[in-house]
């Protein structure tokens, strides 16, 4: 019994943790609809910044904490006013999901940039020894923590209802534009609900940091976890995100305890996916949570090059197959053809993702978690079953397209912000399951001795032959979607995204057009994690963690949605320049997420859009001439 409510009391540790930042969540949310994924980075920066102020400056942890806590702050605002608001102004809900995607890793790469990648802690505020009651021990900085997550309750609490700032609040939440028409400045509110929320986080990053160690990007991972326990209790709900959180912290810390650590994560995950399917609006809420209602409109002005309907699938083909033939010849004795391959293999995920975004608006997340399905299944099948990496291939296809039908089908009702939230789960949830089955993946250390990719024993061992195994299946994917695109079908997918109902008044037939298009999105992604696992010849989870979501988003969006060639300027940009520039590797991270925030806000139709469409201006100047001849 006593070792049970010694869990339990862990639980509400971390729960406090998760709930912290579960508040800033809910703040942000409640007054701008939008959600603010960089809310565990600031909760980490704060933490690196006491560290450095106490073991460098010897400065006391808790006036470091202060003027950590600050300084985050101050750093909100800038970020807020510049990156932020600016942000709520232009993009409809599902872009200001990628924005602060982008803000998140821009954190992180600052973060390590700054303090590197080493792993640190801070020192107790009251002493290490923990407090003996009743046979429990409880440690005194847990009791910080709780301490702090009542008092930042009770200040919410009264800062929304008895203070004309809380009214002012209520007032953008229930109607931005009868507020600006009331002389609230909505901006200034959006921007005050963003720094305050990082404060919050920036309080628990200080507070908790004696009971954990943390590093740059271990702010994804508290990201997550606040943002899970902010949906399971009510997302816009002050007391739900409370409770959430608790609930949130006591399941894991239980699942830990007498089920497996590996597998408390899972937990919290699958508990996510079934909130999200029975009740989106939360256990713990009232009723449903109010949420902007956006359509998906599209984010991107398409730059497709028109070609015949006909002549398209063709014409793809043939444009690829003679782009692609003449690369390893151009990059022959520059080192860099392994970069163009890993280009390849990545560009066929993001062109599922393509789809999936571009053309449907459908918001997604978990895109590595499929590739780690195809490749996990076709190396170990590979590996232990000695089956031919082509049948591998299949099965892990088969197991991808199954896994991407149940998960459409149970989140056919959710759009938009929530999609968003169940893709990402997925992707967690397999993340954990590669790490934990590791009788199966090798685990954390990686499944080695897969074979190259081979058909009827031709083996492609070589670069050449590796490359141009690549670009053939890209040529392929690229010629089928092109034509599909520029048929029927594709013009369904680009109704859906305008307006689903719409669509369906249309006669379209929205769940199955939605079905299929996850199904081709998850396929593409099984295959180019198949192939990346037997062009290594090694798999591990990090390879096919969420952080590659993340990454392919950003390709994505700085390549060009909804264009299908586009992407492959991003991914190119952001897979070769690391290579060509290994001096500045560490600010890769940093790069990327920069690079997101400036697409997101000022080139949306990404590298893609902005070459046609100066190609399109420099053709009609050079035509105009010849329209005034006689």
């Amino acid at each position: 019994m006593l070792e049970a409510v010694q869990i339990v009391i862990g639980g509400v540790l971390q729960g406090c943790i998760f709930a912290l930042l579960a508040i800033g969540f809910s703040l942000v949310h409640r007054v701008a609809s939008a959600i603010n994924l960089a809310q565990g980075a600031f909760c980490i920066v704060a933490a690196l910044l006491t560290a450095t102020l106490e073991q460098s400056y010897d400065v006391p942890v808790m006036a470091g904490g202060l003027v950590a806590v600050a300084v985050t702050g101050c750093l909100a605002a800038g970020l807020g006013a510049a990156v932020f608001v600016p942000g709520l102004r232009r993009l409809p809900t599902s872009s200001m999901f990628i924005l602060t995607a982008g803000l998140l890793t821009l954190l992180e790469g600052g973060s390590l940039v700054i303090w590197g990648s080493q792993s640190t802690t801070l020192s107790s505020f009251s002493g290490e020894r923990p407090i003996h009651l009743a046979g429990l021990l409880v440690p005194t900085q847990g009791l910080w923590l709780v301490g702090l997550t009542l008092v930042v309750t009770l200040v919410q609490g009264v800062l929304l209802a008895r203070t004309r700032a809380g009214r002012a609040f209520r007032a953008c939440a229930e109607n931005p534009l009868a507020a600006s028409l009331m002389g609230i400045g909505v901006g200034r509110m959006q921007l005050l609900s963003f720094v305050l929320a990082a404060a919050v986080g920036a309080l628990g990053g200080v507070v908790m940091g004696p009971i954990t160690s943390f590093q740059f990007d271990t702010g994804r991972m508290y990201t997550i976890f606040g943002f899970i326990a902010a949906v399971i209790g009510g997302i816009g709900s002050p007391l739900g995100a409370v409770a959430g959180g608790l609930f949130l912290g006591i399941a894991t810390q239980l699942a830990a305890a007498y089920v497996s650590s590996l597998f408390s994560n899972a937990l919290a995950l699958v508990l996510l996916l079934a909130v999200l399917v029975w009740r989106p609006s939360g256990l713990f809420s009232a009723g449903p949570t109010r949420r902007q209602d956006v359509r998906d409109e599209p984010r991107v002005q398409r730059a497709v090059i028109r070609i015949g309907r006909r002549q398209g699938p063709v014409l793809a083909v043939i444009g690829a197959v003679l782009l692609f033939a003449g690369v390893p010849w151009a990059l022959q004795g520059s080192g860099l053809m392994s970069s163009a391959i890993i280009t390849l293999i990545v560009f066929v995920s993001v062109l599922g993702l393509d789809v999936l975004m571009g053309y449907a608006g459908q918001v997604s997340l978990g895109q590595a978690g499929f590739m780690a399905i195809g490749g996990y299944t076709a190396s170990v099948l590979a590996v232990q079953f000695h089956l031919p990496p082509l049948l591998g291939t299949l099965v892990g296809l088969a197991i991808s397209l199954l896994a991407a039908t149940v998960m459409a089908l149970g989140t056919m009702r959710l759009r938009g912000l929530y999609l968003a939230i169940a893709t990402l789960a997925f992707g967690l949830l397999v993340d954990s399951l590669t790490v934990g089955l590791e009788s199966l993946t090798g685990g954390p250390s990686g499944l080695v001795g897969i074979p190259p990719f081979s058909v009827a024993g031709f083996r492609f061992d070589t670069p050449l032959r590796a490359y141009y195994l690549m670009a053939f299946v890209l040529a392929v994917a690229l010629g089928l979607l092109a034509g599909g695109m520029r048929g029927s079908f594709g013009r369904a997918l680009m109704a859906i995204r305008a307006d689903p109902l719409a669509a369906a008044a249309l006669g379209i037939n929205v769940p199955r057009h939605k079905l299929a298009v996850f199904c081709i999105s998850a396929g593409l992604g099984s295959i180019s994690g198949s192939l990346y696992a037997f062009y290594f010849q090694f798999l591990s989870p990090e390879m096919v963690g969420t952080p590659l979501s993340l990454q392919m988003l950003a390709m994505l969006v700085v390549g060009g949605e909804g264009t299908l060639f586009g992407p492959l300027f991003g991914v190119a940009l952001l897979t070769l320049l690391p290579t060509l520039f290994q001096p500045l590797a560490q600010f890769k991270t940093l790069g990327s997420g920069l690079l997101l925030i400036v697409f997101s806000l000022y080139l949306p139709s990404g590298i893609f859009g902005v070459l046609s469409g100066d190609l399109r201006l420099l053709g009609g100047r050079l035509i105009a001439p010849l329209r005034v001849l006689p």
